[in-house]
């Protein structure tokens, strides 16, 4: 097939790896040519990491980076695909605007993906004159190493397009689950639940963002604690999520007063250098210090 994705950031260009990886001809677009370069130099990161854990072959390597292409033309990523996956930033106008693009360059029978976490596939779909190829994809960071991605059926799509968006993630090593389009979906709406209560607890003084994050790790066997994926998730998409579903959903989901300070305050996690956790190359050397203090 023919792959294409929008977006080059840290989900884009993890959908890019893992579809190069399983034969695909992947085409990575986003809108600075920066911004391409710096997401296929994260893929050969990525792959090489993998070799020095032999968990890579050096051939496999060599092959992945062979059916990658990068781009800043959407016309030129997505004219042949068979699949396109957008993973712009999380807002409504931005997707339809894509989207909107994106139907004008592709043939009748290719699929059209979101990797949203959160918004309503539905609505995003609307802006299609043939919304039944419209799909969600949902996979999680980092891509190449998780194996769960959420399949989401909005109202428009077809039987044949879920079969078809099955196909391509059992074909990329992936384990699929199909949700209906509802708010946050399952894992999003499960996941935040647990951060929002973890940062109110560290609110409250209930007990450190460490200690919180040890007991989900070692007392439910979580590979990460809530309060740490926050950070790697990114506090200012975690404050976007919450305030959505809170719309949606009511207010238990209202989000606590430490989590829109810190994104105030810049303090959005692994990729500021600080969130609940400090930051230095990718690991947490220290806590940021303002804990409990609401």
């Amino acid at each position: 097939m023919h792959v294409a994705i929008l977006g080059a950031g840290t989900m884009g260009h993890g959908i890019a790896q893992v579809s190069a990886m399983a034969g695909h001809d992947v085409s990575l677009r986003d809108i600075e040519a920066d911004i391409v370069d710096d997401g296929l130099a994260a893929i050969e990161s990525n792959l090489q990491e993998g070799i020095a854990r032999e968990k890579v072959s050096e051939s496999t390597a060599e092959a992945t980076l062979d059916r990658l292409t990068g781009t800043t033309s959407l016309e030129e990523a997505v004219t042949g695909a068979d699949l396109v996956v957008e993973a712009v930033p999380e807002d409504m106008a931005i997707k339809h605007e894509t989207l909107t693009a994106v139907e004008s360059h592709v043939d009748p029978a290719t699929l059209i993906a979101s990797n949203t976490s959160s918004l309503s596939l539905t609505e995003i779909a609307s802006v299609l004159d043939s919304p039944e190829r419209a799909i969600g994809l949902h996979f999680f960071n980092p891509v190449h190493i998780m194996a769960l991605v959420e399949i989401v059926v909005a109202e428009q799509t077809s039987a044949e397009t879920v079969v078809r968006a099955r196909e391509f993630v059992n074909g990329i090593d992936k384990t699929p689950v199909e949700v209906a389009d509802a708010p946050g979906f399952a894992s999003s709406r499960l996941g935040v639940s647990l951060g929002v209560e973890a940062m109110r607890m560290v609110q409250e003084g209930v007990a450190t963002p460490q200690d919180i994050d040890t007991a989900m790790e070692l007392g439910y066997n979580h590979p990460m604690g809530p309060i740490e994926l926050g950070d790697v998730v990114g506090l200012d998409v975690r404050l976007d999520i919450l305030e959505y579903l809170r719309a949606e959903l009511g207010e238990r989901f209202r989000p606590p007063q430490i989590l829109k300070r810190k994104v105030r305050a810049g303090k959005l996690g692994k990729k500021s250098g600080e969130g609940f956790y400090v930051w230095e190359d990718g690991d947490i050397v220290g806590t940021s210090g303002d804990w409990g203090d609401a």
